[in-house]
């Protein structure tokens, strides 16, 4: 994977291919990253219902009032504990695809607006299933780039597709918001738990093979954290191969393979890793003028 060249200013995600435009909203900045590719990423647009070309869509709560006198999705009620809502976008288990799950309980329908909105973004759904088990509806889609037919490697777009789907979820199921980081700037309820980032980090990083190395993330969930974690790692010239990126809650949890020069991350390198990571994460945003 080449290694990344910054460039400050903040994106949005629109229908043009060809510009990126700031967010008005500084909440939703996100450093631009480009992983050698021509191709930008479409902008998401975190205000407001995104657009579908489908007639038939799931239906949704417009309000906290509509969930507590009625049942939008027909088999729950404001007296059932809220689920914690997953997002998991998967690099690893399919080599062609992009895999990406998103679990709520029972509560998710058939995603019908999510699946047009990532056709927005300029990609394909190749490939749809839902399977129940006991922590409730796994909704999964296959999806590659619309223009290469393959898989998302460009770490903006594939925030481009978690923001998406969250977006998505707190429009449908207006209840989420109460489990989600994303409920504070865009919910109707922000969650009534606030988590401690210098507590909620957790990293960790150990061989997995000769070639590479596996580096363990967790940390508090916030709007392009994929995209600066992948920036903060290549920033110290180590090549990030794929992994898995996971939004489970107010928490996000990221698996990457790494590795520097081919080669699995000696113990002295993994332990600057672990601290530039631990470092930037942890770190208070502090105004230049206050010094």
């Amino acid at each position: 994977m080449a290694l990344p060249v910054a460039s400050s200013g903040c994106v949005g995600v629109n229908s043009s291919h060809s510009s990126l435009k700031a967010l008005e909203n500084p909440l939703l900045c996100i450093r631009r990253v480009s992983f050698g590719w021509d191709f930008h990423p479409p902008c998401v647009p975190l205000k407001g219902r995104l657009s579908s070309s489908v007639s038939t869509i799931t239906p949704r709560a417009s309000s906290a009032t509509a969930l507590k006198d009625g049942k939008p999705d027909g088999n729950y009620d404001d007296t059932d504990a809220i689920p914690t809502p997953k997002v998991i976008i998967d690099q690893d288990s399919d080599p062609n695809a992009t895999i990406v799950e998103i679990t709520f309980g029972d509560r998710l329908g058939a995603l019908l607006d999510t699946m047009n909105a990532l056709k927005n973004l300029g990609l394909n759904v190749v490939k749809a299933n839902v399977f129940l088990d006991s922590s409730g509806k796994h909704n999964t889609f296959a999806i590659t780039k619309a223009d290469t037919g393959r898989k998302v490697e460009d770490p903006e777009l594939l925030e481009a597709i978690r923001l998406t789907i969250i977006n998505n979820m707190l429009q449908y199921h207006p209840e989420s918001s109460e489990q989600l980081a994303m409920g504070v700037a865009f919910g109707i309820t922000p969650p009534k738990q606030q988590v401690d980032v210098d507590i909620a980090t957790h990293i960790s990083v150990n061989d997995d093979g000769p070639d590479r190395s596996l580096l363990c993330v967790e940390t508090a969930d916030r709007p392009g954290l994929l995209v600066d974690l992948v920036k903060s790692i290549t920033d110290i010239n180590i090549d990030v191969e794929s992994g898995e990126f996971d939004t489970e809650g107010l928490l996000a949890k990221a698996k990457f393979h790494v590795s520097y020069r081919g080669k699995a991350i000696i113990k002295p390198l993994q332990q600057v890793l672990a601290n530039s990571l631990r470092y930037f994460l942890r770190r208070p945003s502090t105004e230049e003028a206050s010094f």
